[in-house]
């Protein structure tokens, strides 16, 4: 760590925005960048922690504190390359992430989490102006010949993609729409990421020898049978829309009541929400009422007896 007392002398700032006169005017990405300067501050307050909880609140296991330090001390290709371990777009991540590293810091127990999501955001838009980020082609004597459908250009289908193709086997994209991107394409406004950010990385992915079919229904065209021809395994990397609604509505508690605050049932039922329209609308309207009927309905302990906090009035979010 670059500082040890940085977190005892520096608070969390928040990510700046543009101005509402500005983003009035457009439907473009809201925030700014935040100077280098104040950057390595938030750097800073990332503690020695014994435990870093936050690699095991982050779903890929980032290693946060590791370029948490090396932005501190200005280390920025190091930092690109130790983000980079863990995470094959951390430019869509850095906009998108709900964070659940931020709600696994340690400095969360008695204070405002370091802004680990600014930081990692930073380190990728600094390495493409640095032009550190570029296509990896895998030379042709690691090929292994063969070929893999990856079924859905989200950000799933899009990183087993890389991957498989890092591994030295053809790997072919296949896309209902008529663009790449799935959920970052046509599920996510502007203002949250803006187009040009996913092209950017497709472009480099196509240059690495990915190839993307767009306007492919499979099941129809091609059919199952048709892939099952054409290559030697399939990846399914879609959204199962068709989850029974109880499910999502369960998966939206389970995320927010006391008894399951931890980060495994978060990302478990932010997973079994899966993104859909229907888990956005139960989570942000239904979700006050089913937070309310969970404090109606929990035992409420008194010394050694047990209280009944049940009620029979309705209950109003």
């Amino acid at each position: 760590m670059g500082d040890p007392r940085g977190f005892l002398k520096i608070g969390r700032k928040p990510t700046p925005k543009r101005t509402i006169e500005e983003r009035l005017q457009d439907y473009r990405y809201v925030y700014e960048p935040m100077p280098d300067d104040e950057l390595r501050g938030q750097a800073s307050r990332c503690m020695d922690c014994g435990v870093p909880f936050c690699n095991t609140g982050c779903p890929l296991g980032n290693l946060i504190p590791d370029w948490n330090d090396l932005v501190y001390r200005e280390h920025w290709k190091q930092a690109i390359d130790r983000l980079h371990q863990t995470n094959n777009f951390p430019e869509f991540t850095g906009m998108l992430c709900p964070a659940p590293c931020e709600a696994a810091c340690v400095l969360s127990i008695n204070d405002k989490p370091v802004t680990i999501k600014e930081i990692e955001l930073s380190i990728i838009n600094r390495a493409f102006e640095e032009g550190w980020v570029v296509a990896k082609p895998t030379p042709p004597e690691m090929r292994t010949g063969k070929r893999v459908a990856i079924v859905g250009s989200g950000p799933a289908g899009l990183a087993a993609a890389q991957q498989l193709n890092w591994a030295g086997h053809t790997a072919v994209v296949f896309e209902k729409d008529d663009r790449i991107g799935g959920l970052l394409r046509y599920g996510i406004p502007d203002y949250k990421i803006e187009k040009w950010v996913v092209d950017r990385r497709i472009a480099i992915m196509e240059e690495e020898g990915i190839e993307f079919r767009t306007n492919a229904h499979v099941g129809e065209n091609p059919t199952a049978e048709e892939l099952r021809g054409e290559f030697d395994a399939v990846v399914e990397a879609t959204v199962q829309r068709s989850r029974p609604v109880i499910l999502t509505a369960l998966a939206a508690m389970l995320a927010f009541v006391p008894l399951t605050h931890s980060v495994f049932w978060g990302t478990l039922a932010y997973t079994l929400i899966g993104g859909t329209f229907a888990g956005t609308v139960l989570t942000l309207v239904f979700l006050p009422a089913l937070y309310a009927i969970w404090f109606k309905i929990k035992p409420v302990e008194k010394g050694r007896q047990t209280v009944s906090a049940i009620r029979t009035e309705p209950v109003t979010a």
